[in-house]
């Protein structure tokens, strides 16, 4: 099933990286050649548009290759390891997915009627792929349908640093497939509020409200669906912080958010809501009741659990 090399041909191979040859390869004015495993390093990558290399060999000869006569010596060198796709393909994973649930506007109660369904979960892997040299996947990502599933390690230690996309998972009120260990992660989803929420938050709405004032320094205008979210995530830190859970529902600041979504309130109005949430928000990371840090060695228990769970029996959703 693994027997070709897989290409990428819309990456470009840096000048530096040393490739193998893959077929024999004439030498420039002489009847030689190059016998296919020779070592070369690339030299010229091509120009925009372009196909063709430069690379030049161990005697200094130089050669013009296309992608797929060479292959590079790294990733030839360690063969499959660590790949998973020498395993199985995602789509042979998709058995694995323990927890199923739609996150983006849809949850948020923001949708319209041409709005994506956003998919997005946790798959636990069976001992013998974990355990394997090829490994797993951190994520399964299905670009088409908008679904994204994190290995349960990788979700977990998501979860632990209050990445806000992975906490809307655990807190959305739409779960469409569940099993015992999914069921586990959202009862015991509090282990993973702490007030770390704050940083985390304030990184993602800081990154967000920089590429605004570049939009609008460059062309005038901003992206009105990302000024929406920008405050709707202040809005959900700041609950967070003073009630233990994560709203994800906007509730009574939906047509609010609506009409920044539509471009019906001036970015200075959106700009002062904003900083007058950044005063809130600090406000309740002071006063805040949850812990300076989530709670890690449970954490640790209910991922061991989850593993011996893959161990002992054979998965079934529901």
């Amino acid at each position: 099933m693994h027997d070709e090399i897989k290409i990428a041909p819309t990456l470009i191979v840096p000048t530096g990286t040393q490739v193998v040859l893959r077929l024999d390869m004439p030498k420039s004015g002489s009847s030689d050649f190059y016998p296919k495993g020779t070592i070369a390093e690339i030299v010229t990558p091509p120009a925009d548009g372009g196909l063709i290399y430069g690379v030049r060999c161990p005697d200094g000869g130089e050669l013009e290759l296309h992608r797929q006569q060479f292959s590079i010596l790294k990733q030839m060198k360690a063969g499959p390891l660590g790949d998973p796709s020498y395993a199985l393909s995602q789509d042979e994973l998709r058995p694995y997915i323990i927890y199923q649930c739609i996150v983006g506007s849809r949850a948020f109660g923001l949708d319209r009627d041409d709005s994506d369904v956003d998919r997005r979960g946790v798959y636990l892997p069976p001992a013998e792929l974990q355990w394997s040299l090829y490994g797993v996947p951190e994520q399964l990502e299905f670009r088409e349908s908008e679904e994204c599933y994190w290995e349960i390690e990788k979700f977990i230690g998501l979860a632990l640093k209050a990445n806000p996309n992975i906490l809307e998972c655990l807190f959305t009120p739409l779960v469409e497939r569940s099993s015992e260990v999914g069921d586990a992660l959202v009862r015991q989803r509090a282990i993973f509020l702490s007030k770390l929420v704050y940083q985390t938050y304030n990184g993602y709405v800081m990154s967000q409200f920089k590429k605004l004032e570049q939009d609008l320094r460059a062309s005038g205008e901003i992206k009105w669906k990302h000024a929406m979210h920008l405050i709707r995530l202040l809005l959900q830190g700041i609950c967070v912080l003073k009630d233990g859970a994560v709203p994800v529902r906007v509730a009574e600041h939906r047509e609010e958010l609506l009409a920044i979504r539509a471009g019906s309130v001036s970015w200075n109005e959106v700009n002062r809501w904003r900083l007058s949430l950044h005063s809130d928000f600090e406000q309740a990371f002071q006063t805040s009741l949850l812990p300076e840090v989530p709670d890690y060695a449970r954490a640790n228990e209910l991922l061991l659990w989850a593993r011996r769970r893959m161990v002992e029996v054979k998965h079934v959703s529901r």
